[in-house]
Parts: C-alpha cells; sequence; structure tokens
C-alpha cells in the first residue's frame, strides 16, 4: 500500500487546522450540489415515470374535437398515411352532486368502448372492476377525486347529465395518462374535491347526448417518424364538414403542457441557482488559499529547496481545493436525496403518474460533482500557480509590505470624527479590496439569491389579485354544451340569487401572422362589461375595441405581432369563415394565450344570430345556496364554477408548498451569507492575531477588539445587502423570464417586505457566523500569540 507522501501529510494538517473554514465552504458547496441533483433527479423521475406511463398505457399522439361526426367518418381517419390506431368517442362535463359539499362539482366523462378496454388512453385500475357491457349506471372514477371526497367502489355520485339527475354506480378507481393534470373549467390548479374524471360505456353516453351513430372526440396514434403535423391538417379537412374544432398533437394536450412545462422549470432551477453558490465558492477557495498562501512563504520554499518541483506544488494546493469541495460534493448528495425526495412527494401530490417515486440520477450526479470540482479548481487555480511561481529566495523573504501612501486613504483616516477602532476597520478594509470585494459579492449573492426566489411568493399573490379580482369580479362562470342564442342570458338572470350576468362566447380559431400560426380561442365579451375586464401591461384597464381583436402579450409576442399589424383568423367552428383582423390592443394575461373580441363583432364574423357559449354571474351572498340548486336543474349546462371556491382551492394547493419552499430558500440563502462571513472573519482573525493581541495588551477591552472585528463585517454587510436587493431582482426577471411558457407566466412583483425578510436572513446568518468567530478574541493567548511570526 502507498504510503502518504510528504506533501500528503500537510495537506491533511492544513485540513484539519481550517476544518471551521472547510466545512463553511462544503456547506455552500453541498447546497448548490443539492440543489442540482434535486432538480436534475426530479426531472428526470418525473420524465421517466411519465414516458412509462405513457408507453404502458397507450397515450395518444393527436386529439381532436367535434360537434358530431358520423362514426363511418373514422374509416377516412385510419386511411391517413401514418395513422395506426383511431379511437373515437364521447367526452362531455356533467355537474355534480356530492354529499357534504357545499358547492357543485364538475365532471369529465368519458366514453368506454361497448366491451372490454379503450384501446388508446387506457385505464390504469387502482380498485375495483371495469362497468358492465352497455350498464347504464356504472362508472369508474379517477383516484384523486375518490381520495379527496371520501369516495369507493359500492358508492354512488348524483349527476346532472344533460339535464337529467341520474345516480351513477361507482364500479372502479383508476386514472389515465390523459389526465396526469386533470383540471376543471375555468381554473388553473386541479381542485380533486370539486372536478373529476368519470368512465362510463359508450351506450349509455350515446343514448344521453343524441349521439347514436357518432362520436365527439377522436385519438389518434401515428407511426414513429411520421410527421405529425400533415396528419393534424388532414385530420382537419376530415372532420370540418362535421363541425370539428381544429385537432392537436400531444405537445398542445393540457395535461401534458403542464409536466413539459414544470419540467422546463426545473431545468431552469438546476441552471441558475447551484451557479450563484459554485461562484460563490469559488471566491471564497480563492480568498482562503491566497491567505495560506501568504501565511506559508517560508515553508514553500523550504519544500522547492527539498527539491519538489512546480508542479507538485501547485498540485498540492489544488488537491487542497478538490478535498474541500469533495466534502461538499458528498454531503450535497446527501441533502439533494432529501430534497428530491420532498419534491417527488410533493409532484406525486399533483401529478397523478403511477409509480412516481424518486430515484438517483447518475447523470445528476456526475454534472453536479463536475460542475462543483470545476469551479473549486477555477477559485483555486490562481492561487496555486502563484504558489508553484514563488522561487525559494523570493519565498524564504518576507512579503513586501502593504502600499498605505493612497491619497485618498490618508484623507479618510485622518477625519477626526473618526475614533481609533473605526480607523482600524476602514483601514483593513481597503488594505485589502480583492478580498473585500469578494466578500461583498458573497453577501450580494446571499441576498440576490433570497430575492430572486422569494419573489415568486409576491408573484403568486399578485396572480391570485388579477385573476380572481382586478380582471375577474364574477362570483360564477356557467359553461354550456353548445352554443347558444343569447336570450338564454336572460332566463339566467332570472334565476334566485343572480344580481348581473354578461353572456360570454368562445371560438377555436388559428390566427396567423407571416410565417407563424397559432391555435387559440377567441373569447367574446360585450361592451361595457364589468364581471370580465382587460388590463394593460402597465396595469390600467383597457376597454375593449369595437372592432379588431385584442391579443395578450404572450401571443402578440409568439406572433410577432403589436398595435396596427393585421393578424389572419381562420375560425374553426360553423361556417369556418376566415378573416384578416387588425390588433388593436395588447393586454396583460398571465394564464394562456387568449384573444379577445367584441361579442357583437364576433358573432357578426361567425355570420350567426347574437350567440353565447356561457356567462359570467355577479351573485347575491345570501342566496348562494339557492342559486347553486336551480343551476344544477338547468338543461345544456355543461359545467358551474364558483370563484370562492377556486380561490380556495387555489390557496390550499400552494400553501404547503410555500411553506417548505420558503423553509427551503431560507436555508440555502442563510448557509450563503454564513458562509462567507464566517470565513471572513476567520481570515481576519488569522492575519491580525498580533495586531488585535497588541490592542488587548494596549487596553482595549475585548468588545471593542471584538467591534474592530465585527465593524468590518458589518460594514461590508451594509453595503452588500443594498446590491443584493437590487441584483436580486434582476435574478428575478431572469427566473420569470426563463419559467414563461405558453400556459403561464410569473409576473415580477418584489413586494418590500420580501426584500425585508432577505436582509434579515442574511443579518441573521452573518451574525450568528460572526459571533462564533469573535468568541475565540476572548480566548486569545496573548503571549503565544505576540510570539507568532507572520
Amino acid at each position: 500500500m502507498k504510503r502518504f507522501s510528504a506533501l500528503d501529510t500537510k495537506l491533511l494538517r492544513d485540513i484539519w487546522h481550517m476544518r471551521g473554514q472547510a466545512i463553511a465552504v462544503g456547506i455552500i458547496v453541498a447546497c448548490g450540489v443539492a440543489i442540482m441533483v434535486m432538480a436534475l433527479g426530479t426531472l428526470s423521475t418525473l420524465r421517466a415515470s411519465r414516458d412509462a406511463y405513457y408507453e404502458r398505457y397507450r397515450f395518444a399522439d393527436v386529439f381532436a374535437s367535434v360537434r358530431r361526426a358520423p362514426e363511418n367518418s373514422a374509416a377516412q381517419l385510419r386511411e391517413i398515411d401514418g395513422v395506426q390506431t383511431v379511437e373515437t368517442r364521447i367526452v362531455r362535463l356533467v355537474i355534480l352532486r356530492i354529499e357534504g359539499l357545499e358547492e357543485p362539482a364538475n365532471a369529465q366523462i368519458v366514453s368506454l368502448p361497448d366491451d372490454g378496454e379503450s384501446t388508446l388512453n387506457r385505464i390504469v385500475l387502482f380498485e375495483g372492476r371495469y362497468p358492465e357491457a352497455h350498464s347504464p349506471r356504472e362508472i369508474i372514477i379517477s383516484n384523486a377525486f375518490a381520495e379527496a371526497n371520501g369516495l369507493a367502489t359500492g358508492d354512488t355520485v348524483e349527476a346532472v347529465i344533460n339535464g337529467r339527475l341520474r345516480t351513477l354506480s361507482i364500479v372502479g378507481i383508476g386514472d389515465s395518462p390523459e389526465f396526469i393534470y386533470a383540471l376543471g373549467p375555468g381554473t388553473i390548479l386541479p381542485d380533486d374535491r370539486l372536478f373529476g374524471i368519470f368512465w362510463m360505456r359508450r351506450p349509455a353516453l350515446e343514448a344521453a347526448f343524441d349521439l347514436d351513430g357518432a362520436f365527439n372526440n377522436v385519438t389518434l396514434t401515428v407511426a414513429p417518424g411520421t410527421d405529425t403535423k400533415s396528419v393534424i391538417d388532414e385530420v382537419d379537412d376530415v372532420l370540418a364538414p362535421y363541425g370539428g374544432t381544429g385537432a392537436f398533437d400531444r405537445e398542445d394536450q393540457l395535461s401534458n403542457a403542464f409536466v413539459e412545462s414544470e419540467m422546463r422549470q426545473l431545468k431552469t432551477m438546476a441552471r441558475i441557482i447551484p451557479a450563484v453558490f459554485l461562484v460563490v465558492s469559488a471566491i471564497l477557495i480563492h480568498s482562503i488559499l491566497n491567505r495560506l498562501i501568504q501565511t506559508e512563504r517560508q515553508q514553500i520554499g523550504l519544500i522547492k529547496a527539498f527539491g519538489y518541483s512546480r508542479w507538485e506544488i501547485a498540485w498540492h494546493y489544488l488537491k487542497l481545493a478538490i478535498a474541500i469541495t469533495a466534502g461538499g460534493v458528498v454531503a450535497g448528495y446527501a441533502l439533494g436525496f432529501v430534497l428530491e425526495n420532498l419534491i417527488t412527494r410533493l409532484y406525486a401530490e399533483t401529478f397523478r403518474i403511477p409509480d412516481l417515486t424518486w430515484r438517483i440520477d447518475p447523470f445528476a450526479l456526475v454534472v453536479s460533482a463536475g460542475a462543483a470540482l470545476g469551479a473549486g479548481i477555477a477559485g483555486a487555480m490562481s492561487a496555486s500557480l502563484n504558489a508553484a511561481s514563488l522561487s525559494p529566495s523570493e519565498a524564504m523573504s518576507p512579503a513586501p509590505p502593504v502600499n498605505y501612501q493612497q491619497r485618498w486613504l490618508r484623507y479618510i483616516l485622518q477625519m477626526r470624527w473618526l475614533d481609533e477602532p473605526t480607523r482600524l476597520i476602514l483601514r483593513h478594509i481597503f488594505r485589502f479590496p480583492a478580498r473585500t470585494g469578494a466578500n461583498l459579492f458573497g453577501v450580494a449573492a446571499a441576498v440576490m439569491l433570497l430575492v430572486g426566489t422569494l419573489f415568486t411568493f409576491d408573484s403568486i399573490d399578485d396572480m391570485l389579485d388579477q385573476m380572481f379580482f382586478r380582471t375577474n369580479s364574477h362570483d360564477a362562470s356557467v359553461t354550456f354544451f353548445e352554443a347558444r342564442n343569447d336570450t338564454v342570458v336572460e332566463e339566467l338572470a332570472r334565476l334566485p340569487g343572480v344580481v348581473s350576468i354578461q353572456g360570454v362566447r368562445d371560438v377555436p380559431a388559428r390566427l396567423e401572422s407571416t410565417f407563424r400560426s397559432e391555435r387559440i380561442s377567441i373569447t367574446g365579451l360585450p361592451q361595457g362589461g364589468d364581471l370580465r375586464r382587460l388590463l394593460s401591461e402597465s396595469g390600467t384597464y383597457v376597454d375593449l375595441p369595437p372592432t379588431g381583436i385584442a391579443l395578450s402579450s404572450q401571443l402578440a409576442a409568439m406572433l410577432d405581432v403589436t398595435n396596427g399589424d393585421t393578424v389572419t383568423a381562420h375560425i374553426l367552428d360553423g361556417t369556418r369563415p376566415v378573416a384578416d383582423l387588425p390588433v388593436t390592443a395588447i393586454v396583460d394575461e398571465q394564464i394562456g394565450t387568449p384573444a379577445f373580441m367584441d361579442l357583437a363583432a364576433l358573432n357578426t364574423l361567425m355570420r350567426q344570430a347574437p350567440t353565447v357559449s356561457g356567462a359570467f354571474l355577479k351573485l347575491d351572498p345570501e342566496a348562494r345556496t339557492a342559486f347553486e340548486e336551480s343551476i344544477i336543474q338547468r338543461p345544456g349546462i355543461a359545467g358551474v364554477s364558483l370563484r370562492a371556491a377556486a380561490i380556495e382551492s387555489f390557496e390550499e394547493t400552494l400553501q404547503e408548498t410555500i411553506y417548505i419552499m420558503m423553509a427551503i430558500y431560507a436555508v440555502i440563502g442563510g448557509a450563503i451569507a454564513a458562509g462567507v462571513v464566517y470565513n471572513a472573519a476567520r481570515i481576519s482573525l488569522t492575519e491580525r492575531g498580533r495586531e488585535l493581541a497588541s490592542l488587548r495588551v494596549l487596553g482595549f477591552t475585548n468588545q471593542e477588539v471584538g467591534y474592530i472585528l465585527l465593524g468590518e463585517l458589518a460594514l461590508i454587510a451594509m453595503v452588500g445587502i443594498p446590491i443584493g436587493c437590487l441584483c436580486g431582482v434582476g435574478l428575478a426577471h431572469l427566473i420569470a423570464t426563463s419559467m414563461a411558457t405558453e400556459l403561464y407566466r410569473i409576473p415580477v412583483s418584489v413586494d418590500p417586505s420580501t426584500l425585508g425578510v432577505a436582509a434579515l436572513i442574511v443579518l441573521v446568518s452573518s451574525t450568528a457566523a460572526a459571533l462564533f468567530v469573535v468568541q475565540r478574541v476572548r480566548s486569545l493567548d496573548l503571549i503565544a500569540v505576540l510570539k507568532t511570526r507572520e
């Protein structure tokens, strides 16, 4: 067995001697590695579990909805080149009555074949069995809905199916890859209590919705290598005569799109946040080695005199950095596994994927270790090469004295109102500007990271305010199965509890601009309505233009258009008209990529009488129960969504996640600050030991000596915190931009309280680290320190 060399023995002694600093740097490295392992590991787990789920249960490649297509049209779809499997079905929204729920719940009911299982988007059955063939009342319900409402096989639920109240018997509980992220009408977060997925035999749905021998939804799979876009175009051509609303591929399927969006956010987290930790660790390693090499100049000279080469000297100090970093990497692995397990559990509650359990991702381990070691080596390289470049004679000589002749420094130190301890603090700060800058950067980085992560909670509050109060002041929204004459608005206005009502129409369309095209929904709103309003990007209300089209800022960016430009609208409903529309307004919408038109103008474009597909209602709080009872009994109502229930669900869903993430961010942000301040204090105490001991001998008290040591750190913190706040706002913009998707955008909203929390966390952690070091001042051996040679 190879014995340790003299340099290896020295390496171990150096690490033990500076173990406090090594641990502090290791903690910072560990936090960076942990975040990367957590993000990349969770990403790998989510992707692998999702892909296996998709493959095993045959998730479709193409989806299409249609008003009413005859079953024989499916043969035309099967003849399209590249299409492998075609499955037609019936999909409808229904209103539910659940015992114990005050609000009406909704379900999306999906047909099963007359016998057996579905060919595509198959069900994973957790409990029970499939409904009997041709059974009109047996259903399978989604697992999340069953858990949220305490339902089991053998229970019954009441559903209003096309205006008729029916009692349905639960015979099975399962899930499908099509509904990993199940959203009810008008919601952006899953509400398992108020929205579920039901599966029922097709004959019962055909009879209920007058679709005998017909379908209103179809899914397809295509052969590998097939151009999905060309398949979609041909599917649209086949279904257009029957009221097709435009086919779309897996990428745009709502559930899959949300999963993809979350995976993109994990990638963003893995790229941005660990980089801050690793840059700080590299700077600290650089500072530590610079100070160590200055202290060991004579030792380096002796080592070279004994025949060690420059390479061996440089490698010795690089190994010191690698050893410190490696310890942080190992600790980061352990912390990363804990965080990954925690985040995976949170995802398992949101994304209904069977066997979604955390697993070790070798790629995440290799990448995180490589990044950490690379940062450590980069931080140590300059100091190591400086040590290697010292000649023995130069190394044996004392280091040249520091120049104190700067005129501006002398001017500051001669200010009469400064006491002697403060002069010493300023003298030491300006004596080593590079080190002061590094410490300043570390404190600012800690604040920046905290502000750049904690801002998301302010943004969520801003989103909540905009979605549920500023733009949507209605208490309930109603969706119809099909667009209806606007006389239905007057009928709904007569229901108990309705204070005011506003009709609305959603029309599927494809907008084109030059070479860009997006499939969206155009929402028609009446002039002067106040239950659904539009906001400009500056936050002011925008009146809906009577002509043209208003685009969300995200949609305008995707189409590369602005006010005054023209887009071509291909309507995918009714007579499918095509029109060139001027862009008359750009509005701020944080969810989706909507477009808006005047309701009368939209109906004119559709060449139809005044028509609506839903309504927004303002309710009397005292009569809400009466309204809910009456709306359920109305025929033609597909779904009802109550704003109060949506807000409650929004807050409940995010509450646990918010507290967990705030705790994680506070710990990792505090770790940077504590590590930076501890290392700065230890280096300062090490190199100023004789100076501080001399002051004690001259009569300075422990408090005054402690003030000299702490004052420098306090001044750095006072300057670094405001800089960190400013940089944190910039980081917030970077994160928000990187995480923006077509589904939603995170507004950059930084509340002053968030800046205060970030500053407080940094101050508390910095103070704790500094006080830990200052305790050593009290235990200074004055005689031993004064005998020590610098």
